[in-house]
């Protein structure tokens, strides 16, 4: 692998044989071996057991195992209540239903009363597909982020998605996590540093910074790889750790190449990129050129998950276009 990439990603990672994943697979081979490992970890879900994947703990652990059925309020209440006794409750459902439908419940039971309870949110962001706008989760991070007390995480794949569960199971925190359905690349191993508050340098690169987090991770992986075929060097960051941020990392990265794209499956408004955004105001030398893609105040719409990518300006074509646009409106690429 090239030495800009960092050398704990999957040798394979441009191969077409690299391979494929679910991160709903991953959440539930994650909330299993938290279970595992802790007889207080309980999980709650709304009549999707199979399609959230908590039937991989439900099978395990029937006694641990609450259908509520479709009631996320009650989910939410029930999960606080469960937390003030002591136990980790897993609430999961879809993300538009969860925290999409009870966030009053998240916001009063849960977050009011710093309660240990854990909201999970499958089928995030416009991949979801033919599902449709009613079912395209795209303001859950603005919703969850707002919130006192509650941490936000957006895994990239597969192995990070699991990793992000157990690490969750062990922090005595509100968390909130978001993830998607369509099967995508499993870019990461096991070795791929993963921790609450961090970020990672994917790829090292000095004329502009791509952020990304979730399923669209792969894709500025690719738009780095496209770019550097024409001599523009672009440091690549994963961002799963929406709150809270890893300042340090971000900052540095943007003192190097003053330029930066956000990407990410969710309303630019109140997403990931806001809260970068929000960060680098605070700073004393704010100067950096910067371009946010993600939803531009739209709903998603019924189709292929990736002509819908397409339709809204998120592919990795997208991306390569938009660096290369604010470097020449700008005239900040480094010689």
């Amino acid at each position: 692998m090239n030495k800009k990439y960092n050398q704990t990603l999957n040798t394979n990672l441009f191969s077409p044989n690299i391979e494929i994943g679910s991160q709903r697979d991953g959440y539930g081979k994650g909330v299993l071996e938290a279970g595992n490992l802790d007889k207080n970890v309980v999980v709650l879900c709304c009549d999707l057991a199979e399609s959230t994947r908590s039937e991989f703990f439900k099978n395990e652990y029937p006694e641990r195992f609450i259908e509520v059925g479709v009631a996320e309020q009650n989910m939410a209440g029930i999960g606080a209540g469960l937390a003030a006794e002591g136990f980790i409750p897993f609430c999961s459902s879809y993300a538009v239903f969860n925290p999409g439908r009870n966030w009053d419940q998240i916001r009063v039971s849960v977050c009011y009363n710093n309660w240990n309870v854990k909201i999970i949110g499958a089928h995030a962001g416009i991949s979801v597909g033919p599902d449709g706008a009613t079912h395209q989760a795209l303001e859950d991070i603005a919703i969850t982020r707002v919130l006192p007390n509650m941490v936000v995480l957006a895994p990239c794949d597969e192995i990070e998605t699991k990793k992000a569960v157990m690490e969750a199971a062990k922090i005595n925190s509100p968390v909130y996590i978001r993830f998607g359905r369509i099967k995508s690349p499993i870019f990461t191993t096991e070795e791929t540093p993963f921790a609450i508050g961090k970020a990672q340098v994917f790829r090292e690169g000095s004329d502009a910074t791509i952020i990304s987090c979730g399923y669209l991770m792969y894709e500025a992986l690719k738009a780095a790889e496209e770019l550097f075929k024409n001599k523009i060097d672009v440091e690549v960051i994963n961002c799963p750790s929406i709150k809270p941020l890893d300042k340090k990392t971000i900052i540095s990265s943007l003192n190097k190449t003053k330029c930066l794209v956000t990407v990410e499956e969710h309303q630019v408004a109140g997403g990931m990129g806001s809260a970068i955004l929000e960060m680098l105001a605070q700073e004393d030398n704010y100067s950096f050129a910067i371009k946010m893609m993600g939803m531009q105040d739209k709903f998603g719409e019924s189709g292929d998950p990736y002509e819908l990518l397409k339709k809204y300006g998120l592919t990795s074509q997208d991306i390569v276009n938009a660096v290369m646009d604010l470097l020449n409106k700008k005239g900040l690429k480094n010689e």
